[in-house]
C-alpha cells in the first residue's frame, strides 16, 4: 500500500485550539449572531452550501449517543466537521457528560482556521435560529411573549428574539429554578436594559395571553401546554420541552428549520396514531421567499427549532474571527 506523501507546508500550519474559556467572554452582539444564522440560511437555500444528513451512533443500552456533521458553508468558503457525544447512564445531572466540538478550515486557501469547543456556539445558534422563526411568523400587531425554561436556552433566548423583533414588548418567563430565573433577567437586561420581564407562576394562564411561546425546558418539565392553551394567531416554538403533541397535531400550520431534522428528532410529538404531522414550510425557503410562513393573522402556528450544521459554522467562524484576532487560543504543531 502506497501512502500518500504529506504536504510539506503542513508541517509549518499549526492548529489553533479555543477552549470553552476563551470563548466564554469572546463579544458579539445578538444583532451580529441572528445576522449570520440568517446569511447561513440564505446561502443554503440558493444552493450555494451543503448541509449532508447527519450521522450518528449510539450505545444499544441507551448509556451514550454521538453524531457528526459536515458542511460547507459557500458564501464564507468555510468548510467544517462538529461532533458530538453525549454519555448519560443515570439520566441525571450527576453522570451526564456532554462533549462537542467543531473544526473550521479556508477553503479558499486550504488551512486550517480553528479546532473549538462548541458549547457556546450551540448556545448562541439556537435561540437565533428562533429569532428567525419569530420574525417569518409573528401575526401583525403581537408584542407578548412567554418563554418557558430558563436553562441554556432560555437564558440566550429573550436577547437575540429581541433583535429580531423589537416589537415584542410585553416579556414573560415561567421556570422553577432561582439561579436559573436570575440568569435570564440578567442576560436580558445586559441587552436590552430597558425591557421589562415578568416572572409568572401560571404558564396556562400566561400562555393564553402570549402571541409567541418559546419552549425551551428540559425533559424534566412538568409543563406540557396543550393545543388549547395557546392563544389565536399565535406562534409556539418548540425549541427542548414544554409543549404537548396536541401542540403540533391542532395547528393551522407547521414550519420547521428542516423538515427531515424534525422527523428524526421529533417523534416524541407524534399524535395518538403514532403519525407525526407533516411540516407545510421551511425556514430556509421562506428566508428565501420560495415559501410562505404564515396566511393569516388568525392562525395557529407551531415552529420546530432544529439545528443545521451550517448555523453552527456561521456562528463559529463569527467567534472564531474575533478570537483569534485578539490572540486567543493555543496553537499546536498537530502536524509537526
Amino acid at each position: 500500500m502506497i501512502e500518500e506523501p504529506l504536504n510539506t507546508r503542513d508541517r509549518s500550519t499549526p492548529l489553533r485550539v479555543l477552549s470553552r474559556s476563551d470563548l466564554a467572554d469572546v463579544p458579539i452582539t445578538p444583532a451580529a449572531v441572528v445576522r449570520a444564522v440568517e446569511e447561513a440560511y440564505l446561502a443554503f437555500a440558493g444552493g450555494d452550501s451543503d448541509n449532508p444528513r447527519k450521522l450518528s451512533v449510539a450505545n444499544p443500552d441507551g448509556w451514550s449517543v454521538a453524531y457528526a456533521m459536515l458542511g460547507r458553508d459557500g458564501r464564507r468558503r468555510v468548510v467544517a466537521m462538529k461532533t458530538s457525544y453525549k454519555f448519560d447512564p443515570g439520566h441525571d445531572r450527576s453522570t451526564k457528560r456532554y462533549y462537542t466540538t467543531i473544526t473550521l478550515y479556508d477553503d479558499s486557501t486550504g488551512a486550517p482556521i480553528a479546532m473549538m469547543d462548541c458549547a457556546r456556539v450551540g448556545a448562541l445558534r439556537t435561540p437565533a435560529v428562533s429569532a428567525l422563526l419569530v420574525r417569518e411568523t409573528i401575526r401583525r400587531g403581537a408584542e407578548s411573549v412567554l418563554l418557558i425554561g430558563t436553562g441554556t436556552q432560555g437564558r440566550n433566548a429573550l436577547p437575540q428574539l429581541l433583535a429580531a423583533n423589537p416589537q415584542l414588548r410585553k416579556l414573560m418567563v415561567y421556570g422553577t429554578h432561582a439561579e436559573g430565573l436570575e440568569a435570564v433577567h440578567r442576560g436580558l437586561a445586559e441587552h436590552h436594559p430597558h425591557a421589562l420581564l415578568e416572572t409568572v407562576t401560571d404558564p396556562r394562564a400566561a400562555a393564553a395571553t402570549a402571541d409567541v411561546v418559546l419552549a425551551t425546558a428540559g425533559p424534566a418539565t412538568e409543563v406540557a401546554l396543550e393545543s388549547d392553551d395557546l392563544a389565536p394567531g399565535s406562534v409556539a416554538v418548540l425549541v427542548g420541552y414544554g409543549l404537548a403533541p396536541s401542540a403540533l397535531a391542532d395547528a393551522d400550520r407547521v414550519i420547521a428549520t428542516s423538515a427531515e431534522q424534525m422527523a428524526l428528532t421529533g417523534t416524541d410529538m407524534a399524535g395518538p396514531d403514532g403519525t407525526l404531522r407533516a411540516v407545510d414550510a421551511e425556514l430556509p425557503q421562506i428566508l428565501n421567499r420560495r415559501a410562505v410562513a404564515r396566511r393569516s393573522d388568525d392562525e395557529r402556528i407551531f415552529v420546530y427549532n432544529s439545528g443545521l450544521v451550517l448555523t453552527d459554522i456561521a456562528v463559529a467562524h463569527a467567534l472564531a474571527e474575533r478570537a483569534i484576532a485578539e490572540g486567543r487560543g493555543t496553537e499546536v504543531p498537530l502536524w509537526d
